[in-house]
């Protein structure tokens, strides 16, 4: 199963975030590899010129992958355990879907980009800066393969 980021936003090469999400992402690599997870392939997306949600929607659709599953991360989603995550991604890849997670810019993923999705995941009821959201999925993609390879970093 191959898993894209497409964000919008671009991370600091020397950022905190770009360092914490690389490193959570290099160690997804690795606990995915016997999982049949991977590659990990990250598109950032910005609308240089202004145009809003809609704009960013646009660019992100372009960055999707040809039939990938769509899944957007928003306040509004589902709210999951890390083991029910670990499933829903255990569930996909064994029905051979690839998967796109989505993550909008300062204002959220356009209406209908949003209405486009398979699935939505939120991270709790509060609003996330998006860096930080990359940082979050990056970590429970990470955790999601350890808990299915029965790695110790997730404990109950």
């Amino acid at each position: 199963m191959r898993v894209t980021v497409c964000a919008v936003g671009r991370l600091q090469a020397r950022s905190e975030e770009r360092a914490l999400t690389d490193d959570y992402m290099n160690r997804f690599c690795r606990a995915g590899r016997p999982l049949g997870w991977g590659p990990f392939i990250e598109h950032e997306v910005e609308d240089k010129k202004g145009g809003g949600m809609a704009a960013e929607a646009e660019l992100l659709r372009k960055a999707i992958p040809k039939g990938d599953l769509l899944v957007t991360l928003d306040e509004r989603g589902k709210l999951l355990t890390s083991p029910d995550f670990a499933r829903k991604l255990s569930d996909w890849g064994d029905q051979g879907r690839d998967v796109t997670f989505l993550i909008g810019g300062a204002d959220g993923i356009d209406p209908a980009l949003r209405a486009e999705a398979d699935f939505s995941v939120s991270f709790g009821k509060m609003v996330w800066p998006h860096k930080l959201v990359r940082v979050m999925l990056s970590e429970q993609l990470y955790r999601a393969a350890s808990i299915l390879s029965g790695a110790p970093y997730h404990r109950v």
